[in-house]
């Protein structure tokens, strides 16, 4: 599921730190929600990036898509 499919269906509050915190390790209740939204965490999915040690974090893809949102812009599918 891409991006735009699962960010509607998000809290309000996990959207916003999702754009307060653009590019930072997702806690994992963040993690959870993006899932519980319908969001896939395994790489093959284009809003994950990278699982370090700090904790999950976005595709460069993702985090543009949040950005453009965060900027009053339509972004691309991610």
């Amino acid at each position: 599921m891409e991006i735009a499919e699962w960010w509607p269906s998000i809290p309000e509050a996990t959207r916003d730190w999702l754009v307060a915190h653009n590019g930072e390790p997702l806690p994992e209740d963040v993690v959870e929600a993006v899932v519980r939204a319908g969001g896939v965490r395994s790489t093959g999915s284009r809003w994950v990036g990278e699982d370090g040690p700090d904790g999950l974090l976005l595709s460069d893809d993702a985090v543009d898509w949040i950005e453009a949102v965060a900027n009053g812009e339509t972004p691309d599918d991610a």
